[in-house]
């Protein structure tokens, strides 16, 4: 049982980093100009040598980017409530109980995941200047895509998962 808990704390911690990443690292969107510096732009900024804001970001214009960068905050969120929640229920509960609010949490964040990467996915001409439009998603857009199915794991394998001695 130590085993099977240890690699879920693993597993949980995983999939919290993989969305602090790709929240915060500005690899959603690469464009390669010939001849001129790589440009990345994440969900709040646009760099190459220097970083800048992403334009009309506050703009009613920009409420796709505001719905993406909104669920991917509140998917790293529910991710790390959901741990805290999973240790103290790991004390509190009794013996032969699930962990249910655990995996509803879980699977909240797993949902804002999805979510934050479908509208990009969608939108993604929208987000950007026209000389940043003629490029290839980034690491970070993988990373978020690859942190879903990991929290949607987690979030299962809370509900199916039963205190025992």
């Amino acid at each position: 049982m130590l085993i099977i808990l240890a690699f879920i704390i693993l597993f949980h911690v995983a999939a919290a980093i993989l969305l602090f990443v790709a929240t915060i690292h500005n690899r959603w969107w690469v464009v390669s100009p010939a001849g001129r510096d790589v440009i990345y732009a994440d969900l709040w900024y646009s760099c190459n040598s220097t970083c800048y804001p992403v334009e009309n970001s506050h703009t009613a214009d920009a409420a796709y980017l505001q719905a993406v960068q909104a669920t991917m905050i509140l998917a790293t969120i529910f991710c790390c409530v959901s741990f805290f929640v999973f240790i103290l229920q790991l004390f509190r509960l009794q013996q032969g109980e699930r962990f249910i609010f655990t995996s509803i949490i879980q699977l909240l964040a797993s949902l804002c995941v999805m979510i934050a990467a479908s509208i990009y996915t969608a939108q993604k001409k929208s987000f950007h200047v026209p000389s940043l439009q003629e490029g290839s998603y980034g690491s970070s857009y993988v990373l978020a895509w690859i942190s879903f199915p990991m929290t949607l794991i987690g979030g299962l394998m809370y509900l199916v998962l039963r205190k025992r001695k």
